[in-house]
C-alpha cells in the first residue's frame, strides 16, 4: 500500500471520526440515519484505503441498508441484508478479524430495521465493539478514535434518552 493511499486513507478515517460523533448526537432516530448513510459512505471509501475488503463490503451495505431503513422496517429486509453480509462476508473473509466488521454490521442492520430509540441504540453499542476490534486490527486510527467515541457519546444519548422517557412518564395524568 503506498503512503499516499494511507495518508488518504487516514484522512478519510478522521472525517468519519467527525461524521460519526455528529450522527450519534442526534436523538431523532431519522436523523440519526440520515447522517449514518453518509458516515457510511465515508467509510467505504475509508477501508477501501487500508485494504480491509470485509469492512469495505459491510460499510457498503449499510449505505444501502441505511437508505432503506429511511423508508421501511421491515424485519424481511433486515434478514435479507444479514443473509447477504454473512454470505459475501464469509466469501471474502481470509482472517478471524475480517468477520468483525460483518457481525458489526449484521448487529446494527437489525438495529436498523427492528429496533427503535434506546433499544437501538444499545445494539449500535454491540456493533461498535465489534467494529472497534476491526478498527484496531486494520490499523484505522480514525475508525479506533471514532468507535470508541461513539460508545462514549451513544451511551450518553442512551441516558439522557432515558432519563427524558422517565421525565415525561412522570408527568403524565394518574388515572
Amino acid at each position: 500500500m503506498s503512503d499516499i493511499m494511507l495518508v488518504a486513507g487516514q484522512a478519510l478515517g478522521l472525517v468519519s471520526y467527525g461524521l460519526g460523533v455528529y450522527c450519534f448526537f442526534q436523538r431523532d432516530d431519522r436523523k440519526l440515519k440520515i447522517f449514518m448513510f453518509i458516515l457510511q459512505f465515508n467509510n467505504c471509501l475509508h477501508f477501501a484505503l487500508l485494504g480491509a475488503p470485509t469492512a469495505v463490503l459491510s460499510s457498503f451495505l449499510a449505505v444501502i441498508r441505511t437508505a432503506l431503513s429511511l423508508k421501511t422496517s421491515s424485519r424481511l429486509v433486515a434478514w435479507l441484508f444479514i443473509g447477504v453480509s454473512l454470505l459475501l462476508g464469509g466469501w471474502l473473509a481470509e482472517r478471524w478479524y475480517d468477520w468483525l466488521p460483518v457481525i458489526g454490521a449484521c448487529i446494527g442492520t437489525y438495529a436498523l430495521f427492528c429496533l427503535t430509540g434506546i433499544r437501538m441504540r444499545l445494539a449500535f453499542l454491540v456493533g461498535a465493539s465489534f467494529w472497534l476490534a476491526n478498527n484496531v486490527a486494520v490499523g484505522s486510527i480514525g475508525g479506533t478514535l471514532l468507535e470508541v467515541t461513539l460508545i462514549s457519546v451513544n451511551s450518553s444519548t442512551i441516558v439522557r434518552l432515558w432519563l427524558a422517557q422517565r421525565r415525561d412518564a412522570g408527568n403524565q395524568p394518574r388515572g
